[in-house]
């Protein structure tokens, strides 16, 4: 019998995705458990990026480091292999995307170091407890992110962008929204923006730069999330020979539980 996903623990994510079965967008499955980004980087390029995150806690909030060679995050997910329990996955060459694949065993190597990153999807549940809307897992699609005109601090060899994910609401929801997402700190805490898209560079809500686009009713106002897409566009700028991430909305369940990270 297929496990019904929206109501899993983060163990069956990783299991449905091990097995193939799932391929696609996380939001709204597992509620209840962290989602997780995650960046790889090869050892000669993980302190920088690990200074990167400390100087940019907003859109790169830690939740695990692993050993070189080490595919294990035993911290957030003991027993789990980031090789395999992601739906998908991006590999970059010189800045360069190159391929999508829904397992990278065969692309690992001893000196690669994995970060696990705090990710917005954690606050959901939240949300949807306390009846603010998400309109992506109304809609069924995976979250619209875009890249903005705000400059993340350097750190060695990166730097870019900040990437915000966007979740339409009406002034009074967005207010119950960000006293609510303050308390998790770890999965970007509180809005950075809230109204004019174009304020922070953004042209078009409509035509977001990684996810899909969602509606927006008479009423609403887009409000936008830091948002752990952030590391990828510093990958592009700084261009290490070699870097795998998580697909965009395709993220790693953990085994921590969403109320271990409230007040955090």
């Amino acid at each position: 019998m297929a496990v019904d996903l929206r109501n899993a623990t983060g163990a069956d994510v990783r299991a449905a995705c091990r097995r193939g079965e799932l391929t696609g967008p996380t939001p709204g499955l597992a509620l209840g458990y962290v989602q997780a980004n995650l960046v790889v980087l090869p050892r000669d390029w993980a302190f920088d990026f690990l200074l990167f995150c400390q100087r940019n806690p907003k859109p790169c909030p830690l939740l695990d480091v692993t050993e070189p060679g080490d595919p294990e995050p035993k911290f957030v997910a003991p027993g789990s292999d980031l090789r395999t329990d992601l739906p998908a996955y991006r590999v970059w060459r010189n800045g360069e995307l190159v391929e999508e694949p829904t397992d990278i065993s065969k692309h690992w190597r001893d000196d690669l170091v994995s970060f696990v990153i705090g990710c917005s999807f954690t606050f959901e549940n939240a949300l949807l407890a306390a009846n603010v809307p998400v309109r992506h897992i109304e809609q069924n699609v995976n979250v619209p992110m875009y890249r903005t005109n705000i400059e993340c601090r350097r750190a060695g060899r990166f730097s870019g962008p900040l990437v915000v994910s966007m979740r339409p609401l009406t002034p009074g929801d967005a207010v119950k929204a960000t006293k609510i997402c303050s308390r998790f700190a770890r999965a970007h805490g509180a809005p950075v923006h809230l109204g004019d898209p174009a304020a922070i560079g953004i042209r078009d809500v409509a035509k977001p730069d990684f996810g899909d686009a969602v509606e927006v009713r008479a009423g609403e106002l887009p409000v936008f999330w830091a948002c752990g897409v952030t590391p990828q566009a510093a990958l592009m700028q700084a261009k290490p020979p070699f870097a795998i991430t998580h697909k965009p909305g395709h993220m790693f369940l953990t085994d921590v539980r969403d109320v271990d990270l409230d007040g955090e």
